[in-house]
């Protein structure tokens, strides 16, 4: 199968993009599949004819653009198939608060927020308690992610996403562990318990720093906290409308609590990244699930 590859663009998470691109290159190209590597921030024009030229599309980006579903739509456009989500899922669950909104009304916990699109006034206060966590609504990989324990500290946090042209979500911070559970297909993988090793929360330095954090899988957890994690994964997945594959990333309270956070429709694709290391508890190696992604895109084109 000729496969375009898309990476890089112009996100914050161009380099992990493109690191993760390579390693889905190679074994790609171990299974047989002619791939050409095509990276968005300097072929962004060519992305259709390029498109037409291939039999599908691998998407490899993170953040925006791809995870907000302007490639996907361009892809559609081109009648190139591709993996994962279609545009308006993406976007959905990109915004985070947009997908919260969907949350709450599919009836699933997660921590109440507050959306700021613009700079609020200076002398304003949140309605929520403290602490709180202060992050870009629609970035990732836990960069301009932080704890704020008082006005200044918000302030502080809220002016870097501000100034990186992003909004901003303000949530309750809740206290536990992560816990993330992937979708490959309609069905849950195996949750997976993340347990930073320096913090106390899963910022950008414990996920891609080596021994940021322990990453165990299937998580340690009774049967049937297990069970609740992938049912709210599946009604998540389902709620936002998504296809082929997403993560969903939690909070387990010291009470055994769950709280849902967000959803990645473009979830990391390395041999260690946390999808792939459920999917391998369930028995699936990387390449297989490149390929049954790969299936599932293009049953998908097929169907529509």
């Amino acid at each position: 199968m000729k496969i375009l590859l898309i990476a890089g663009g112009w996100s914050n998470e161009r380099e992990v993009s493109l690191s993760g691109a390579r390693i889905v290159e190679q074994i790609l190209r171990e299974r047989g599949h002619s791939v050409t590597f095509f990276d968005l921030f300097t072929e962004f024009d060519h992305l259709l004819r390029k498109a037409k030229e291939h039999d599908f599309a691998f998407i490899n980006l993170h953040g925006a653009p791809g995870e907000d579903g302007l490639v996907q739509a361009m892809l559609e456009s081109a009648g190139c198939p591709y993996q994962g989500s279609g545009p308006a899922g993406s976007f959905l669950a990109l915004n985070k608060a947009a997908a919260k909104q969907i949350f709450r009304q599919a009836g699933l916990p997660t921590p109440d927020w507050e959306f700021l699109p613009l700079p609020p006034p200076a002398d304003r206060q949140p309605s929520l308690p403290w602490p709180l966590f202060v992050k870009s609504a629609t970035g990732g990989s836990s960069l301009r992610l932080g704890r704020a324990r008082d006005k200044a500290e918000l302030d502080a946090a809220l002016k870097e996403i501000f100034a990186a042209g992003e909004e901003a979500l303000i949530e309750t911070a809740v206290e536990g562990r992560e816990v993330t559970c992937g979708v490959l297909g309609d069905e849950a993988l195996p949750p997976l318990l993340i347990e930073p090793v320096a913090g106390d929360f899963f910022d950008y330095k414990s996920k891609y720093t080596a021994g940021g954090a322990k990453e165990i899988c299937p998580a340690p957890l009774p049967a049937p906290l297990l069970d609740s994690v992938r049912k709210m994964t599946v009604t998540a997945h389902r709620a936002l409308g998504l296809a082929g594959y997403s993560r969903a990333d939690f909070i387990l309270d010291k009470n055994d609590s769950l709280h849902l956070l967000e959803i990645n429709t473009l979830p990391g694709m390395t041999a260690t990244s946390l999808l792939p290391q459920e999917a391998r508890a369930a028995g699936i190696d990387f390449g297989d699930l490149l390929d049954k992604l790969i299936a599932f895109g293009a049953e998908r084109k097929k169907t529509e």
